[in-house]
């Protein structure tokens, strides 16, 4: 009998795609997730901090401000899918050094240095994202960033 199985790759992409439709963002959903030995560490998507209303419920000022996506993070009540994976990890006692993120979207400049600083080494985005200073930051970090190229599947 021959089974047709996702590759890792697109096994937890599509789980980090799944992972997105959480997000409260209204620009831009984005999910991600931290893989250690393959198997899912944490998950993360972008939106307003635990506790705190939604753009949805406020309104979004970057959308108000007429402000172009890659610029201006600092103004978004919401926070990155990369981040709150990385957070999860900390909140939960979860030790994220040494595993891989997939994220729908590549990670902006301030993701790729909480990226680096939390001992990520392999980073396998989806779409890219205005902001490229992420990608290059991370790689000169040596960190392993890879362009998902779509479905690829292993027969066993």
């Amino acid at each position: 009998m021959t089974l047709n199985r996702p590759n890792w790759d697109t096994y937890f992409m599509e789980i980090a795609s799944l992972v997105k439709e959480r997000a409260t963002c209204m620009r831009r959903k984005v999910g991600a997730i931290i893989v250690k030995e393959k198997r899912i560490l944490t998950t993360g998507y972008n939106g307003a901090p635990t506790g705190v209303k939604h753009c949805k419920e406020v309104g979004c000022l970057r959308e108000k401000l007429k402000i172009k996506s890659g610029e201006r993070h600092e103004l978004c009540r919401g926070v990155h899918a990369e981040q709150n994976a990385l957070l999860q990890g900390a909140k939960f006692g979860v030790k994220v050094g040494g595993g891989i993120l997939y994220v729908t979207d590549s990670p902006c400049f301030i993701c790729g240095r909480e990226i680096i600083n939390a001992g990520i080494v392999r980073v396998v985005y989806k779409e890219g994202y205005e902001d490229e200073n992420g990608i290059k930051f991370m790689k000169e970090a040596g960190i392993e960033v890879i362009k998902y190229k779509g479905e690829n599947y292993e027969i066993e």
